[in-house]
């Protein structure tokens, strides 16, 4: 604290009055026992650490989104094209008919018809669609077949197993676009 003499003159008698002012500045507050902080310290360590939390909670909240967007737009790019693809698997279902139709008479004219059929199935796998593996007198998984019909199965080993697939499924990235449809024994 700054102690200042401040001198009045008074007109009337011209006596100097001699007064002691004590100013006040932003005093600093006395310092507490050490190891012992003040309300006012706490408090404020209390607001740091609360701000603290509220900004790691924030970033972790961003980083995740950031994630998050990042792989729904691979998603998205990966499965852009999913409907015009799976309409084609009825067009690849046609060819394979037809190309086991065409086996049986081993025709020089019919090279074509197999070197387009070649050419599709690779276009269908560079856009990531890949024919299921033909489960026949394997497992029935609901989750990759569909059971269009249920006959009496010619042995007791096949009794809950696929006898027949009557259409193939396919994949797309991973990801089961079209279930196989086949014949279950009973």
């Amino acid at each position: 604290m700054e102690n200042q003499i401040h001198t009045d003159q008074n007109p009337e008698n011209g006596i100097e009055n001699q007064e002691k002012t004590e100013f006040k500045s932003t005093e600093v507050p006395p310092s507490p026992k050490e190891g012992q902080p003040t309300d006012d310290y706490k408090k404020l360590q209390d607001e740091l650490a609360e701000s603290k939390d509220k900004y790691v909670r924030l970033y972790a909240e961003f980083d995740n989104f950031r994630r998050r967007t990042a792989k729904e737009r691979l998603e998205l790019i990966q499965t852009a094209n999913e409907k015009l693809l799976i309409d084609f698997l009825s067009v690849a279902d046609d060819m394979s008919r037809a190309e086991k139709s065409f086996r049986e008479k081993n025709d020089k004219e019919l090279e074509g018809f197999f070197l387009i059929q070649t050419k599709f199935k690779k276009v269908l796998e560079q856009n990531g669609i890949k024919p299921m593996a033909d489960n026949k007198e394997g497992d029935f998984n609901p989750d990759l077949h569909e059971a269009i019909t249920q006959m009496p199965a010619p042995t007791e080993a096949l009794k809950g197993k696929i006898i027949e697939v009557v259409e193939p499924g396919y994949y797309l990235h991973d990801k089961v676009v079209r279930f196989a449809k086949v014949v279950v024994g009973s």
